[in-house]
């Protein structure tokens, strides 16, 4: 079946399409107290394991030029495995917030699981967690939706992610007083765009003769990696019928233009040099122009190269600052969101110090994440309006932990005090010295 008639007998399917792995129901929310600092937050974790010495202490040069200030040359060993990408343009980005070089990620396994149930949760899990179980403690969607307004859409929340495996697990927690009722919108853009025909990075899917390329199949497809049992009391999983449609019609007008090759080069900076982190930061971007959620989680994932290939690693830095800084420009493009949003990115852990034994093309050796001190030296940086959030500010000496996100987004967004006090004492403190 070729790609327009695919599109033509899936993408165009009436109502009852699914359109994500899961689309959640409004759910019972109650109403928040706070005053907010913004009406929106989008958390990126720059993921898959960064060492401070290649990001903010720049060992081999500024990889991150849209991200930080100066203009250090790129080390001459690796500077052949660099691609010549552009920068965004404007103020770099530790200009428009607060810079902490030295966060930390402070217990617990030095895992990309475990770190980032931490972020999500605000909660150190000390030993290694199920990678087939949710977190135990809820995450930052479950709070948000539980303690907010009761006119709020689930339209408003959102998590995506780099790939599937355990993370739509991190979704909601097993927590039976929120679970999947007070979870986000999920969505894994290289699964939905690939494995339903398209993938725009070049591998496309072919369905023979046999196949019955149908909305049952998307569906099959979608929920493939999505086993988990709800219990009679849980709300579970399905989306009312007035978030549905506009739902649907995103996602279809989204496989119509990776069927167009509008995916192809989005951003117009060569397609050979749009990674799977880009494209699913594009995609993140598409969800704010179309929604504008006021919170969004959105993590990458191609730094963790860095196992076997140094400097594709410090080519994945580069590119992960690109598409932050060009996330962030969307922010600011989109109305609604422009001058009332707040970003924040972390790591979820560094890498280790020692080496491994692997070596790249360019006679660097790999770097893998153990429990040494060095994989628990991360940055965060926060960006937001001028009035909300201290511009220019650098903080050098060690402050602040993964598990202050939570508590942080919690502040702005204006439900932190209404989330019950065992819950609170927990988790980690709000980032205070971020704010005016």
């Amino acid at each position: 079946m070729d790609r327009r008639n695919f599109i033509k007998k899936v993408g165009l399917t009436a109502g009852s399409a699914v359109v994500a792995p899961y689309i959640l129901p409004s759910g019972r929310l109650f109403a928040a107290t706070g005053a907010r600092l913004a009406n929106h937050v989008v958390f990126c974790l720059f993921a898959g394991g960064v060492r401070n010495l290649e990001s903010v202490q720049k060992a081999d040069g500024n990889l991150m030029p849209n991200m930080l200030n100066g203009t250090e040359p790129i080390s001459p060993d690796i500077i052949g495995g660099i691609d010549n990408i552009p920068t965004v343009g404007g103020a770099t980005l530790q200009n428009q917030g607060t810079l902490f070089k030295e966060f930390r990620y402070n217990v617990g396994p030095t895992g990309h699981y475990n770190a980032h149930a931490a972020a999500l949760t605000g909660v150190y899990n000390p030993n290694s967690i199920n990678l087939k179980q949710p977190p135990t403690w809820p995450t930052v969607f479950e709070y948000y939706r539980k303690h907010n307004t009761p006119s709020m859409s689930p339209l408003n929340a959102w998590w995506v992610s780099d790939s599937l495996g355990p993370y739509p697990l991190l979704n909601y927690s097993t927590d039976s007083s929120y679970g999947a009722a007070y979870g986000a919108n999920y969505i894994q853009p290289l699964s939905l765009i690939s494995q339903a025909g398209f993938n725009v990075l070049g591998n496309s899917k072919t369905f023979t003769s046999s196949e019955q390329v149908s909305t049952e199949k998307i569906r099959n497809i979608l929920d493939s990696n999505f086993g988990n049992q709800f219990t009679s009391g849980d709300a579970g999983i399905e989306n009312l019928s007035v978030d549905k449609g506009p739902v649907e019609t995103f996602i279809k007008n989204s496989l119509n233009d990776a069927s167009a090759g509008l995916y192809n080069d989005p951003w117009n900076i060569g397609a050979g040099n749009m990674n799977n982190d880009m494209f699913n930061i594009f995609f993140a971007e598409k969800i704010i122009e179309e929604f504008q959620p006021e919170l969004m989680v959105v993590n990458i994932q191609g730094i963790d190269v860095c196992h076997a290939n140094y400097t594709g690693y410090c080519n994945n830095i580069k590119k992960a600052d690109y598409a932050l800084a060009h996330l962030w420009q969307t922010i600011q493009n989109t109305p609604g969101m422009a001058n009332d949003t707040v970003l924040i990115a972390v790591p979820e852990h560094g890498r280790n110090l020692s080496e491994n034994t692997l070596i790249d093309q360019f006679g660097r050796y790999a770097l893998d994440h153990t429990n040494e001190a060095m994989a628990r030296e991360i940055f965060c940086l926060v960006l937001g309006p001028s009035g909300v959030v201290q511009q220019a500010q650098e903080i050098t000496q060690v402050t602040g932990e993964s598990i202050d996100v939570v508590p942080t987004v919690a502040k702005v967004l204006g439900f932190y005090d209404d989330i019950p006090l065992g819950y609170r004492n927990n988790m980690g403190s709000h980032l205070s010295q971020a704010f005016i």
